[in-house]
């Protein structure tokens, strides 16, 4: 009963004191290593495969094995905080994330990194819906936990962003195992402190925790997520290595929803799906990040291979984009209590359409201007669009099952990036193969031309190696096809972001809070604040109960269902 009543004051503490906002750095430091993880390898890639040799499979599961498991396991790890204390698995990961680092650092054959990177995804899986259910819990009013949530997706769009900067740096100046030790004394760090600042919370624990349903959930979506990543490798759909997995995950996704209806005590309730707000912000999210990855992905090949950028100067060049992702990261409370969530993400969409669009007069030449303003724009449209759909997500739920509503908007995310991967590749890849059909017929071998067909980085090692007038021409013609081929690319991508916009006309017109938090302005706290007095000393002595606890269970001040 102590204990309880500890880790009750512990949470009061954190959410009525100024500690609150030191709670909040240290989530975002967690969720920096996480996003920065996510990325900080791509440009490593080359190192560990001339180091460690493996073979394509091998390389391709060191670079997949993170965001597959990590995927798989978010609602698993989500819903598990809910049951066992947030706090506790967060702590976990955390440890986890810290051995799996080390691991990864000194690994000296592919399978040991394989295992590295798996470890770090079931890392990564503790931690990510545990610090953003863990902020739900910390900030009940409204208004500060908007502004929590801005700087939270900020630091997000930061350490994906700047994962392939800082990867570029430590690969050039010491050797690939170095973007993995960086983990380590961080995570020496955050550990202690965030045992002894965070609070502990968990959500309903009535009935037994649903073991087959967590299961059935984390193979469901490893499938799905598994057979999305090959369609964007460039397998066919209806290939047995793609069509199997998915098959299988969407099946097992079917039987899990099914299941969680008819249980008493459900893992995930479906029921929130039924609330526009919700079912919408998710669709939102997943929308973005489609349009996001798949966009980023091929502006890294055009800045490398277009435009001949090192990965220091690429990463450089996309600074910009992270500046104002964390500029609309920051200033989205703000924006979100005057405008409102409708018109926050669909504006959000609109602008980073136009910022698509405006990208389509890239050509074969620099020009940083054209690219500096359009990254801009994407960024800001984006997180605004992201900060606003996870806030009207998390804000419909109640804080009892924040984990699980974390937990779907983080697989939300992931599917979305592997989507945007498949999907966009693939329209790349349609568009780009065509314009190297007929290349034999000015002279270039036609196996040469076939295997420039596969993709533009192919196509320059076959260039080099024909050389001569043919080995010029064919660079020529793949850059032209390239071009053309991202220019299709950028003109679908701004159609789907402009559906996300006509889908945000469901989200709720105005920011609604509870009846008794109103999201008042900034200059009215003092109105909340009760008339000073001096308790006497049986009250200083006695834990009270948490009376923000109606509040928090109404999320957005609807009745919850």
């Amino acid at each position: 009963m102590s204990g309880t009543t500890t880790a009750g004051a512990r949470l009061r503490a954190a959410a009525d004191g100024a500690n609150r906002w030191l709670v909040l750095v240290v989530l975002c430091l967690s969720l920096l290593l996480v996003a920065l993880d996510a990325t900080v390898l791509h440009v490593a890639v080359p190192s560990v495969t001339e180091d460690l040799r493996p073979s394509a499979v091998g390389l391709l599961w060191i670079v997949d094995a993170y965001p597959l498991v990590c995927a798989s396991l978010l609602i698993l790890f989500g819903t598990l905080g809910d049951r066992i204390g947030r706090r506790r698995v967060l702590l976990f990961g955390y440890a986890l994330f810290g051995v799996a680092s080390a691991m990864a650092a000194l690994a000296d054959t592919p399978a040991v990194l394989i295992a590295a990177r798996a470890l770090l995804g079931v890392g990564g899986a503790m931690i990510m819906p545990a610090t953003l259910s863990i902020l739900r819990q910390v900030f009940p009013d409204r208004r500060e936990r908007a502004l929590a949530i801005g700087v939270w997706s900020a630091v997000a769009a930061v350490g994906a962003a700047t994962g392939p900067v800082i990867g570029g740096f430590l690969v050039e100046h010491f050797w690939w195992g170095s973007v993995f030790l960086i983990n380590i004394p961080l995570m020496a760090l955050i550990l202690p402190i965030g045992r002894w600042l965070l609070p502990e919370s968990r959500g309903s624990s009535d009935g037994p925790w649903d073991v087959l349903g967590a299961l059935m959930a984390a193979a469901g979506v490893l499938g799905v997520v598994l057979g999305v990543k090959r369609v964007g490798g460039g397998e066919g759909l209806l290939g047995p290595a793609t069509l199997v997995p998915l098959v299988a995950g969407a099946a097992l996704l079917a039987v899990f929803v099914r299941r969680q209806k008819r249980r008493t005590h459900p893992l995930i309730d479906i029921g929130m799906f039924s609330r526009p707000a919700f079912s919408t912000a998710v669709g939102c999210i997943v929308l973005a990040m489609l349009a996001l990855v798949g966009l980023e992905l091929i502006a890294v090949q055009y800045l490398q291979l277009v435009l001949d950028l090192s990965p220091m100067e690429t990463g450089l060049r996309l600074l910009p984009l992270t500046f104002a992702a964390m500029t609309a990261g920051v200033t989205g409370s703000y924006t979100l209590r005057r405008v409102g969530p409708r018109r926050m993400v669909g504006w959000g969409f609109v602008l980073t359409a136009a910022a698509v669009l405006l990208l389509t007069l890239m050509g074969q030449h620099d020009r940083p201007a054209l690219l500096t303003v359009g990254f801009v724009l994407l960024g800001f449209g984006l997180q605004s669009t992201l900060f606003g759909a996870y806030e009207s997500m998390l804000s419909e739920v109640p804080a009892d099952r924040a984990g699980g509503a974390a937990a779907i908007g983080e697989t939300s995310y992931q599917l979305g990036a592997g989507m945007g991967i498949a999907l966009l590749g693939s329209v790349m890849n349609a568009a780009y193969a065509p314009g190297l059909a007929t290349v034999h017929e000015k002279g270039v071998p036609k196996e040469a031309g076939s295997a420039a067909a596969h993709s533009l980085g192919e196509a320059y090692q076959v260039a080099a190696q024909l050389g001569g007038p043919m080995g010029a021409l064919l660079r020529s013609t793949a850059r032209h096809a390239f071009i053309d081929g991202l220019h299709l690319t950028l003109f679908v991508s701004a159609g789907l972001l402009l559906l996300g916009a006509l889908a945000a006309l469901r989200l709720p017109r105005a920011m609604e809070c509870p009846p008794k938090e109103t999201c008042p302005p900034y200059e009215a706290r003092a109105a909340r604040t009760p008339a000073p007095r001096v308790p006497d000393r049986s009250e200083r002595q006695v834990p009270l109960p948490a009376r923000r606890e109606p509040a928090e269970a109404t999320g957005s001040g609807r009745a919850a269902h």
